[in-house]
């Protein structure tokens, strides 16, 4: 099990167990964060779970697809750090990630 912390546009910090399986959508959606979307539910057809990886092991994030990368160009908020939380799989590795929930377009 992974602890990760999420930021959310309030400011709110809460720190989350993970399940290995799970993708960071999920957990977050699961903790009542309303202002992550997640519209389509995890099928990358949107950018509405968009996050900000803040610090964390990232080098153990799955690397970025290209409709993962085509999806947050949609997004006015996108930064170098940007990512859909539905394309993160929750594995041991990424205990101590921390992410901040994206501003909505």
């Amino acid at each position: 099990m992974a602890s990760i912390t999420v930021i959310g546009a309030s400011g709110e910090e809460r720190v989350l167990r993970a399940n290995p399986g799970q993708t960071v959508m999920e957990v977050i959606r699961d903790a009542g964060f309303d202002e992550l979307l997640a519209l389509c539910g995890g099928c990358c057809s949107c950018a509405t779970c968009h996050v900000h990886i803040e610090a964390g092991p990232t080098d153990a994030l799955a690397a970025m697809s290209e409709d993962e990368n085509d999806l947050l160009d949609s997004s006015s908020h996108r930064g170098s750090q940007s990512r859909l939380s539905c394309q993160l799989q929750i594995t041991d590795a990424l205990d101590g990630l921390r992410v901040k929930i994206a501003p909505d377009d």
